[in-house]
C-alpha cells in the first residue's frame, strides 16, 4: 500500500475534525456527525485512489452517511478498503466532553472483516499483554492473565468500558476482582487505543460496542503492537441474514486481531475534542490547529502531526 496515502488520509480526518469541531458543546450530535461525514466524503473524493468503504456508518439506504459499499476517491490505482468513523463520539462532541476523534483505517483489498453495522463483544490490550487474552474465558481469568503479563497485581489494573446497563455483570466481576474501572459514555475506538498508550493508565478494554468501531480499533492495535479478540453479537434474524450475505459463516466465531484487520494496514485519527492522546481542534482567529496521529503496521511507524490551518486560504467546510 502506497505510504503516501497516509499523509493524504490525514487531510481527510483533519477536514472531518474541523467541520465537526464547529459543533462542540452545541447539543446537536446529528449535525456534528453530518458535518464530519460531508467533509470526509468530499476529502476522500479529492484523492487519486480507488477506495471502497467496507466498514462505515450503515447500509446504502442510510445515505448520506458513508455507507458500506460506497466508492470513494477518483477510481485510480490499486483498490484500498476503508473503515471509517467520521466522528467517533457524537454525544461527546455535543456535550463538549473529551476523547472525540475523526478516524479512518485503510487496508489492501480484503484486509478487513466484512460485517454489518451491529454489536460486537471485545477485549483489547496493549503490547505488554499481547497473547494473554481469551474472550471465551471469564473476566476474572483474563484479568489474572493480564496482571501476570504486565507484572502488575489485579488491583493495579484499570479496565475501561462503556457505561451501559448491559455491562453491569462485567462491572460487578471486575470490582469483585479488585481491579479499577473507568466508565466512558462513548468512544470505544479511543478506549481501545488507550490500552496501548502507557500514559493513559488503561490496561484492558472490555464489553460490547459497535462492530465497525471494533474493526477500526483492530487496525490501530495492529500498528501499536497490541492485541484484540471479538465476537459478533446477533440480536435478530435480520442481522444474521445480513451477516451471512457478507460472508460470516458462524454466529460463534472468535475473531483474533488479524481476522479483524490483516495485511498492511494504516490508522489515521485527528482529535475533535481534547483527550488522552490527541489534542482537540483549537480555533485561533482566522484559522485553527489540529493534532493527528498516523500509524502504519508495515513499518511500525507512528507519526504525530500538528497542523495550522488558515481559513482565508482554505475556506471549505468552514475551515
Amino acid at each position: 500500500m502506497n505510504r503516501n496515502l497516509a499523509l493524504e488520509f490525514v487531510r481527510v480526518t483533519e477536514a472531518a475534525a474541523l467541520s465537526a469541531g464547529r459543533w462542540i458543546g452545541r447539543g446537536e450530535k446529528n449535525a456534528a456527525d453530518q458535518a464530519a461525514v460531508t467533509a470526509m466524503r468530499e476529502s476522500f473524493n479529492s484523492i487519486d485512489f480507488d477506495g471502497l468503504i467496507v466498514i462505515g456508518e450503515g447500509e446504502m439506504d442510510e445515505a448520506p452517511m458513508l455507507y458500506i459499499g460506497e466508492k470513494v476517491g477518483q477510481g485510480k490505482g490499486t483498490r484500498i478498503d476503508i473503515a471509517c468513523d467520521p466522528l467517533e463520539g457524537t454525544s461527546i462532541t455535543a456535550k463538549g466532553g473529551p476523547e472525540a476523534i475523526a478516524c479512518i483505517a485503510a487496508a489492501e483489498a480484503g484486509g478487513f472483516l466484512h460485517a454489518p453495522d451491529m454489536y460486537m463483544n471485545k477485549i483489547a490490550v496493549g503490547p505488554a499483554a499481547r497473547g494473554a487474552i481469551d474472550i471465551s474465558k471469564s473476566v476474572t481469568w483474563n484479568l489474572r492473565e493480564i496482571a501476570k503479563a504486565t507484572h502488575k497485581s489485579i488491583e493495579d489494573l484499570c479496565v475501561i468500558l462503556l457505561d451501559r446497563d448491559r455491562h453491569k455483570d462485567i462491572v460487578k466481576e471486575v470490582r469483585d476482582c479488585g481491579a479499577r474501572i473507568r466508565l466512558i459514555g462513548d468512544g470505544d475506538v479511543s478506549a481501545a487505543l488507550a490500552t496501548a498508550m502507557p500514559e493513559s493508565g488503561v490496561d484492558v478494554l472490555l464489553g460490547s460496542g459497535g462492530a465497525p468501531e471494533g474493526v477500526i480499533a483492530a487496525a490501530a492495535l495492529r500498528c501499536l503492537g497490541g492485541d484484540m479478540q471479538a465476537t459478533l453479537l446477533f440480536t435478530s434474524d435480520a442481522e444474521w441474514d445480513r451477516a451471512k450475505k457478507m460472508g460470516i459463516k458462524s454466529k460463534d466465531q472468535v475473531y483474533g486481531l488479524t481476522d479483524l484487520a490483516r495485511g498492511n494496514v494504516m490508522f489515521i485519527a485527528t482529535g475533535v475534542t481534547g483527550g488522552s492522546f490527541l489534542k482537540g481542534v483549537r480555533y485561533t482567529g482566522g484559522g485553527a490547529a489540529t493534532h493527528s496521529i498516523v500509524m502504519r503496521s508495515e513499518t511500525g511507524t507512528i507519526r504525530e502531526i500538528e497542523t495550522m490551518h488558515a481559513f482565508d486560504k482554505k475556506p471549505r467546510y468552514g475551515w
